[in-house]
């Protein structure tokens, strides 16, 4: 099914009631290590619940970013490495498992949704459209939603699954920031070669919008670019990342 179609058939569906009670994160002052000096909010990350479906997510308008990327991408481990856990998100040896949006807690009260895989699941038909339409509307209609940040393997990024994430993501106007995971896989030349093959991708075929994307290298196992994803999704969460 086109993007535009999953688009609009989304918009359309009415939120269905649950009845699973929603939560109200409570907002908190940043926190402050013993020094004094401010801790980063992702490295205080906990598990608040999971949505299955709209009337589950939470309530209250704290600010959320959301992690999608295609399954195996890396997702799990970028997440873990952000929010120094070693175990807060899963990381399955069977790409696909994440079957809702899992929500997590920052210290400052903002959100972290980790959407579900998408490209290698093996589920019923009609599973994976329930996923499409819930995906679809989230992230065009989600109001606390502050950011995307959207993971590929560098070694096969823009699939046609993650142009069709830009597609529902990028007319609401927010930030979009890519993760090229695993780039330790690949050498400096060859890492080089494929950041300026995405940004001009992305230049190509967004032009101005194009300024709402930021993409860099990462690597989880190897520690690469935790610090300048960092700096970006600080930038989203202004007074609540210090």
């Amino acid at each position: 099914m086109p993007a535009s179609a999953i688009l609009t058939d989304a918009k359309e569906r009415m939120p269905r009631q649950s009845e699973k009670q929603r939560i109200v994160p409570k907002l908190h002052r940043p926190a402050e290590a013993a020094d004094g000096v401010h801790v980063h909010p992702l490295h205080q990350a906990e598990f608040l619940t999971t949505a299955a479906e709209w009337g589950q997510l939470p309530a209250g308008g704290a600010p959320e970013i959301a992690f999608a990327g295609r399954s195996n991408a890396g997702k799990s481990s970028a997440i873990n490495a952000l929010t120094q856990r070693t175990r807060l998100a899963y990381v399955s040896k069977t790409p696909g498992r994440t079957q809702h949006i899992n929500l997590f807690r920052l210290r400052s009260g903002a959100l972290l949704a980790d959407l579900p895989g998408y490209g290698y699941a093996k589920v019923p038909e009609a599973m994976r459209r329930h996923w499409q339409h819930f995906i679809a509307k989230y992230l065009a209609q989600r109001a606390p939603l502050i950011g995307l940040l959207l993971v590929m393997d560098a070694r096969h990024p823009l699939t046609e699954l993650d142009w069709q994430m830009f597609g529902w993501f990028l007319p609401t106007g927010r930030p979009v920031h890519v993760l090229l995971t695993k780039c330790d896989k690949l050498g400096t030349e060859a890492q080089r070669r494929t950041l300026e093959t995405v940004r001009k991708a992305l230049t190509d075929a967004y032009g101005e919008r194009s300024a709402q994307v930021g993409v860099q290298l990462f690597s989880a196992t190897r520690r690469i670019g935790i610090a300048e994803a960092e700096v970006a999704l600080a930038s989203w969460l202004g007074p609540l990342a210090h």
